[in-house]
């Protein structure tokens, strides 16, 4: 089975739970930074969505 979820979804609704338990630490840091990121497109889109794409497929993989 495949499923595909929007990066801005994904990354919002991480977003929303790091804000509503009140994380502080790295990992929310780069949760509300790619949030961010992909929200806005920015012209870095380009390299880091290649990276998050990579890390995506690399966990995909592990699966099989």
């Amino acid at each position: 089975m495949i499923l595909d979820i929007s990066a801005v979804l994904l990354f919002g609704a991480a977003s929303a739970f790091a804000v509503k338990t009140k994380s502080a630490g790295g990992g929310a840091a780069l949760v509300l930074f790619l949030f961010g990121f992909f929200a806005a497109g920015t012209g870095a889109y380009e390299p880091i969505h290649e990276v998050v794409q990579a890390c995506a497929d690399a966990l995909s993989d592990l699966g099989n």
